[in-house]
């Protein structure tokens, strides 16, 4: 897995460079100290045919091009490639603005690095990532939205917001895996969206 790191304090950037790198399964293949630094970086990669990152680890506060503003322009030129934010920041405005602008996990830099490492996993393979106080922000009951689903379909809806996988979700609501399936089926065409993980971003957005 191949990781950018994005953030102006050279000591966060070095830091997490020198921890993620000792992971088996993820290289760090550059680090920039802003949001057009990076984007820059990664078109200077795909003109020379190096492969972009798999995962961007994104800043939010930082000179020139915040990153949530480079987020939405990543998501635009390397739609592949997956952002987890990593900031200080955990008040609502900041969650839902970086989220809007595409990006797939908030975490907060507080977040010891073995844990982080486990949930930068997780967003390669396709979860939607998000901190438990950046969560606690968000999950709010959210009626208007999902107000067309059953009462089990919006604790779905929830739990699938919430990061829970299928396994997780049927021990949570004492079902079988099977009808967790065939109930996101229903609630995915019922939202007219196509996966899991655009139902995870909706639920995390309203």
């Amino acid at each position: 897995m191949k990781i950018l790191i994005v953030d102006d304090d050279p000591l966060v950037r070095e830091s997490l460079k020198l921890l993620l790198s000792k992971k088996e399964d993820m290289t760090v293949i550059g680090t920039s100290e802003n949001g057009l630094i990076a984007i820059n970086t990664m078109k200077e990669m795909k003109s020379s045919q190096v492969n972009s990152p798999d995962v961007v680890l994104m800043d939010i506060q930082m000179p020139e091009m915040d990153g949530i503003e480079a987020t939405g322009l990543i998501k635009k030129e390397f739609p592949e490639t997956r952002v987890m934010m990593l900031t200080t920041f955990k008040d609502e405005h900041s969650i839902r603005r970086s989220l809007l602008a595409g990006a797939e996990g908030y975490l907060i830099k507080s977040t010891e690095v073995s844990n982080m490492a486990v949930k930068i996993r997780a967003l390669f393979t396709g979860t939607v990532v998000m901190d438990q106080k950046a969560l606690e922000e968000l999950t709010k009951p959210k009626t208007e939205v999902f107000g067309g689903l059953t009462p089990r379909e919006q604790d779905i809806v929830r739990l699938v917001g919430e990061g829970f996988s299928n396994k997780e979700i049927s021990k949570h609501l004492f079902i079988s895996e099977g009808t967790v399936r065939n109930n996101l089926s229903v609630i995915l065409e019922k939202m007219n969206l196509r996966d899991r993980t655009q139902l995870a971003i909706l639920y995390l957005k309203k």
